[in-house]
């Protein structure tokens, strides 16, 4: 009986170990499944951003439907993490639809092509938007970025730290990598 409780306890010891491989990029991968998983929080922040544009609730719900999109669709493989104590950087390759390609795309079709988004003969910016916002919902060429969360352990949990604009960027398509 001894050697059969003492084996469990073995094995328990064992598989608690395994399961408590608690990384830096544990936390990364949370973070960035949330935006996959269109969890209630990033859905919320959608709305948030939505609503700070000045859109009519079709072009509002168009924009939304993108961003869903991109979101789901967002690819990543963990690339590398080192550690500094209770301090780590997580090298992340993402991959995510590049809507700042689309926008430029439609800025200059805008410029070429003014006589498309005139309404009688003034220029009229909600065509302009529901042609942006179209080849947005189609969009299927991809862009591929590193980026480097900082990871900080806080009670002894992992958390990704606040990403900064250009990060966020990234991860949202729009970052303009012409610059």
């Amino acid at each position: 009986m001894k050697k059969i409780i003492l084996f469990l306890t073995c094995i328990l010891f064992v598989v608690g170990c395994s399961c408590n491989n608690d990384k830096a990029s544990d936390a990364v991968e949370k973070y960035l499944n949330e935006y996959k998983g269109l969890s209630d929080n990033v859905l919320k922040d959608v709305d948030k951003l939505i609503e700070k544009e000045e859109l009519e609730d079709k072009h509002k719900d168009t924009y939304k439907e993108v961003m869903k999109k991109q979101y789901r669709d967002l690819n990543y493989t963990i690339e590398n993490e080192a550690y500094d104590g209770d301090e780590a950087k997580v090298t992340v390759k993402i991959t995510v639809y590049d809507l700042y390609k689309v926008e430029k795309d439609a800025r200059e079709h805008l410029d070429k092509n003014q006589d498309d988004f005139l309404t009688d003969g003034i220029y009229d910016a909600k065509k302009y938007l529901e042609y942006k916002l179209d080849k947005m919902k189609d969009v299927n060429e991809t862009i591929s970025y590193n980026i480097v969360f900082k990871v900080i352990k806080t009670d002894g949990k992992w958390q990704v730290e606040q990403p900064n604009e250009e990060t966020l960027e990234k991860i949202h398509g729009i970052y303009n990598y012409e610059e």
